[in-house]
């Protein structure tokens, strides 16, 4: 795994270093005990066969301990960290970066509400593959907001964002290793995912679903910056107004 430059990356990487030591300890244990009963109760150890069978518990008591530990870590780390990153997604005082990202064969699409922090309309009507939002040209609300397709589009350090996900086409997955962040894009459907970047730089986006020929060339990257250089891009691009055809 790349370094993490996410707020919540910590707690989702204690949790995969917590399952892997319960998985490596499983690993060693059950080896251990197959070469034990190998050796145990092999033919030569044991030329008259046995039909009592084991009369210990203790294998019995060695479950009972591994089910306890993966409730542990379900109840313990796993659910409290999907609440927070999914159930209590950030508010209007914490002022969350919000855009949508929208998945297409094979290129990674974001649209950003404009400086008034209005949506421009948007409907199917207009969606096509050089549109992929469907954004109305003729709408006010649309003149100032922006849109970015092939080129790294910026976020701003230490502030919290909601990516909502989706597709054009057909079942794409939105992947940010620095960011840990993996979501679906399916058509039809908008899924937020919530993440607050901790660090600048450029962070590549990947899809995680194969998806056609062009799979492993379906990348994009977000461009972590200051927030005086994220405020003067995305005045740049809002005086600009929304590109409405990427062809």
């Amino acid at each position: 795994m790349p370094e993490s430059a996410s707020a919540h990356g910590k707690g989702i990487d204690e949790l995969i270093l917590y399952v892997h030591l319960l998985m490596g300890a499983l690993f060693v244990g059950w080896m251990g005990y197959f070469v034990f009963t190998m050796l145990r109760f092999n033919k030569g150890a044991n030329p008259k066969a046995d039909y009592v069978g084991a009369r210990s518990h203790a294998s019995t008591y060695l479950e009972i301990g591994v089910a306890i530990v993966e409730a542990v870590l379900l109840i313990g780390l796993a659910v409290p960290l999907w609440a927070k990153a999914v159930d209590n997604p950030p508010g209007a005082a914490e002022k969350p970066v919000e855009l949508q990202v929208m998945a297409q064969q094979f290129a990674w699409a974001a649209h950003f509400p404009g400086l008034d922090g209005k949506w421009g309309k948007q409907d199917t009507k207009f969606a096509n593959r050089g549109n992929p939002f469907g954004l109305d040209a003729e709408d006010a609300d649309t003149k100032d907001d922006v849109s970015v397709m092939t080129e790294a589009f910026l976020l701003p350090v230490n502030r919290p964002v909601i990516a909502k996900i989706s597709s054009m086409d057909v079942i794409h997955c939105f992947k940010s290793a620095a960011m840990r962040v993996t979501q679906d894009a399916i058509p039809g459907l908008s899924i937020p995912v919530v993440f607050t970047p901790t660090k600048t730089g450029d962070f590549t986006i990947t899809c995680a679903q194969l998806c056609g020929n062009g799979h492993a060339s379906m990348k994009g990257v977000f461009k972590v910056v200051t927030q005086a250089e994220f405020d003067a891009w995305y005045a740049e691009k809002s005086k600009a107004g929304p590109v409405t055809s990427f062809d």
